[in-house]
């Protein structure tokens, strides 16, 4: 018992761990609700795009010598304006603007570095995340904007709803369907910036979209899984942080491997859409299909029967 006592306790006795939870927390707060939009659109990809396309404003940053945040946030900014603004020609999907966006910015960075030699050192945090050398400053930072976020996130909750189930509709109904567009990635990309120093830049896709995508399998309700998505990164990354403090791990990589494992967990087990205990539940489902479709047949043969009665109404 004291065993377990000390797991939990040790941790917090520590000023960088004390930190790095609350970082950690708020994160996977922000992800989970954020990420939820991006799963239920089906734009898993522009997560994967912001990261990237922060690459050259934490280039020109890095060149110029000030806050690589800051540089990140603007470029991730930019580009998601940019995909937004090209995304409304729907002769081309959403995913086929983002992937050209987020290349032409991993190229920008790629040749802006390229005039600054020595610079790998410089970036291994931005890459990698550096969760447990924070500031105080930073946990200030992650806490206002997480709180900025979900407050946006939750005024127009129904409005991105209604336009990721349907576009078309939406519009019809008067709803500003490119300020939305604008609006969630403008989400995603804060989001992803506040979580480069938990997960880094290379691994911070599964921060903000397997949570929700674990939320997705679990529950059929939006509500729901705008409550579960955030629980379940939250839990995940101070779970992450855990493992990393006991066995002096990469923090950033333990925190994306528990909470895959929870999402393997979900797709095999989620009580309805899960691959073994839903099975069940489906089979049950197709029995009531097939017995309602062979019901009309099943009648049709009883009236053609010699002798059979015909009931009239």
């Amino acid at each position: 018992m004291s065993a377990v006592v000390d797991f939990l306790t040790d941790p917090w006795q520590h000023l960088f761990m004390r930190r790095a939870i609350e970082v950690a927390v708020m994160c996977g707060v922000v992800s989970g609700v954020v990420g939820a939009h991006v799963v239920l659109r089906g734009m898993a990809f522009i997560g994967d795009a912001v990261s990237h396309s922060v690459f050259p404003g934490v280039a020109v940053a890095f060149v110029f010598q000030f806050n690589l945040v800051i540089g990140g946030a603007v470029a991730g900014l930019l580009t998601a304006l940019a995909v937004a603004v090209f995304s409304q020609n729907r002769r081309l999907k959403e995913d086929t603007v983002i992937g050209v966006f987020f290349a032409a910015a991993f190229g920008l960075g790629i040749v802006i570095l390229s005039t600054a030699p020595g610079y790998s050192g410089s970036l291994e945090s931005f890459l990698f995340g550096q969760i447990l050398g924070i500031s105080d400053a930073d946990v200030v930072t992650v806490a206002v904007t997480g709180l900025v976020l979900l407050a946006i996130a939750a005024a127009v909750h129904k409005e991105l709803v209604t336009v990721s189930l349907d576009r078309e509709t939406a519009r019809a109904a008067g709803l500003p369907v490119f300020a939305l567009d604008v609006v969630l990635y403008v989400l995603v990309t804060v989001t992803v910036v506040i979580s480069l120093q938990a997960v880094g830049n290379i691994l911070v896709l599964a921060l903000l979209i397997t949570p929700a995508a674990c939320a997705r399998l679990l529950t059929d309700r939006i509500g729901v899984m705008m409550l579960l998505a955030p629980v379940i990164g939250g839990a995940s990354a101070v779970t992450g942080l855990y493992l990393s403090y006991t066995f002096n791990l990469a923090a950033g990589g333990l925190i994306v491997l528990v909470v895959t494992a929870v999402f393997v967990l979900c797709w095999l087990f989620a009580p309805r859409h899960g691959l073994l205990t839903g099975r069940g539940h489906r089979g049950r489902a197709d029995d009531a299909e097939a017995e309602r479709d062979a019901a009309p047949a099943g009648r049709a043969e009883a009236a053609d029967a010699p002798g059979t009665p015909v009931s009239r109404r």
